[in-house]
C-alpha cells in the first residue's frame, strides 16, 4: 500500500487508572475512578472501563459518580508515578518515529519513512503494552486528524487503520464532533441545518456553510473529508502558558485565605517559569463566583519576569482590583503567558 504520509495516533487507556493498577493489581476488575473528594467539589480525571458500565465519566462531579455507582473506589492522582510512566511511554514512541507528544497519554508518531506502516502500527501498541503493562489504542492514518479519531475508534486496545484514500467514508458516519474545531455550539448549529455527520458536512453547499460560519465554514468541510496537512512537530516550543486554579470546598470570601491561595499557587508557577528557564510578560487570575459567573482579568508588562515576588504583586494587585470584598468565591487561578525563553534574567522590578 502506497502511503504519502503514515501518521499514528497513540492514546493510552484509562490512563490514570492503569497506572494506579500497576502498584494495586488486587484492584484490577473492580470499578475505580482517580479522582477528588466526593465529600467536596473533586471531579472524575479517570475511570475504569468497569466503572464506566455506571455511566461513570471523566469530569463528572465525583459525588455524582458514587450516586451512579456505589461501590466505586475513588483514589487520588499519584502525579510522580504518572510521569514517570509517561516518560517511559514517549521513550518508546521515539524508537519508531518523531513525537509530538500532546499530553502525558497521548502522542502523534511519524511513520512516514517506515517500509510498512500498517505492522508498525501494532507494534507500537504491543510494545508500550509489554514494556510498561499499561493498555492503549492506537489509530494509523494519512493525518493526525483522522489517525486521532481513529485511535478512538476501538477503545479499550484497539488498532484501527484507515487506508489512503479512504479518511471520507471513515469519517462519513460519525458525528460532526469528532472533528477538532467543532464544539457543542457548532454543532447546534450545524445541526440547525440538518448537518449530524461528517458525511454530510462534506456533502453540504458550501455556499450554504460559507454564510453561516465564513471562512471557516469550508475549513470544517475540509476536515470532514480527512483533509489535514498540519505536520507531526517533535519540537514544539515553550509553553503558551502556566497556570494554578484551585477549586474550595466550600465558597470562601475570607480574604486571608484567599491571599494565602494566591500566593500557594505563584510559588508553584513562578517554579514552573524557571525550571523551564522562561520569563513572562503577562500575568492573569482567574475568578470563579458560586453562581458561576467566571472572568479573567490581566496585565502586561514590558521586561520578562520569573521572580516569585514580581508575579504576585501584580496577581495580588489584579485580585484587589476585581474582586468586591466580601464577595464569596468558588474558584480562584493565577497563571503567566506570552512567555519567552529568558536571555538575561530580569531580577527585579523594584516596584
Amino acid at each position: 500500500m502506497n502511503w504519502p504520509r503514515a501518521v499514528l495516533h497513540l492514546d493510552m487507556d484509562a490512563f490514570f487508572v492503569n497506572v494506579h493498577l500497576l502498584d494495586h493489581p488486587k484492584e484490577r476488575g473492580l470499578p475505580l475512578a482517580v479522582g477528588g473528594d466526593p465529600a467536596g467539589r473533586g471531579v472524575i480525571a479517570s475511570a475504569s472501563y468497569e466503572a464506566r458500565q455506571f455511566g461513570v465519566r471523566s469530569a463528572m462531579p465525583s459525588a455524582r459518580a458514587l450516586h451512579l455507582c456505589p461501590r466505586l473506589k475513588i483514589v487520588g492522582h499519584t502525579w510522580p508515578r504518572i510521569r514517570e510512566c509517561s516518560r517511559q511511554v514517549m521513550a518508546l514512541l521515539a524508537e519508531f518515529g518523531p513525537v509530538e507528544q500532546m499530553s502525558v497519554d497521548e502522542a502523534y508518531v511519524d511513520l512516514s519513512d517506515r517500509p510498512d506502516p500498517e505492522s508498525f502500527a501494532l507494534a507500537v501498541r504491543e510494545r508500550v503494552k509489554d514494556e510498561t503493562g499499561l493498555p492503549a489504542s492506537v489509530g494509523l492514518a494519512t493525518s493526525k486528524l483522522v489517525a486521532k479519531v481513529a485511535s478512538d475508534h476501538e477503545k479499550p486496545e484497539g488498532c484501527t487503520i484507515v487506508p489512503p484514500g479512504m479518511e471520507a467514508a471513515f469519517l462519513a458516519p460519525l458525528p460532526v464532533r469528532v472533528i477538532w474545531g467543532i464544539g457543542p455550539r457548532t454543532a447546534e448549529r450545524l445541526a440547525a441545518m440538518s448537518i449530524r455527520t461528517c458525511g454530510q458536512l462534506a456533502a453540504a453547499d458550501l455556499v450554504s456553510l460559507h454564510a453561516m460560519f465564513g471562512r471557516q465554514g469550508e475549513d470544517m468541510q475540509d476536515r470532514a473529508r480527512g483533509v489535514d496537512d498540519r505536520p507531526v512537530q517533535p519540537e514544539r516550543g515553550p509553553a503558551k502558558s502556566i497556570s494554578q486554579e484551585w477549586t474550595f470546598s466550600t465558597d470562601v470570601a475570607d480574604p486571608e485565605i484567599l491571599d494565602a491561595r494566591l500566593r500557594k499557587m505563584v510559588n508553584r508557577v513562578a517554579g514552573s517559569v524557571q525550571k523551564q528557564e522562561l520569563v513572562a510578560h503577562t500575568v492573569y487570575v482567574k475568578f470563579r463566583w458560586p453562581d458561576f459567573t467566571t472572568f479573567t482579568r490581566q496585565k502586561t508588562v514590558e521586561v520578562g519576569i520569573d521572580d516569585v515576588e514580581d508575579i504576585y504583586r501584580i496577581a495580588h494587585a489584579i485580585w484587589q482590583e476585581n474582586w468586591p470584598a466580601g464577595q464569596p468565591m468558588r474558584l480562584l487561578g493565577v497563571g503567566v503567558s506570552k512567555l519567552e525563553e529568558r536571555g538575561a534574567r530580569q531580577l527585579s522590578l523594584g516596584f
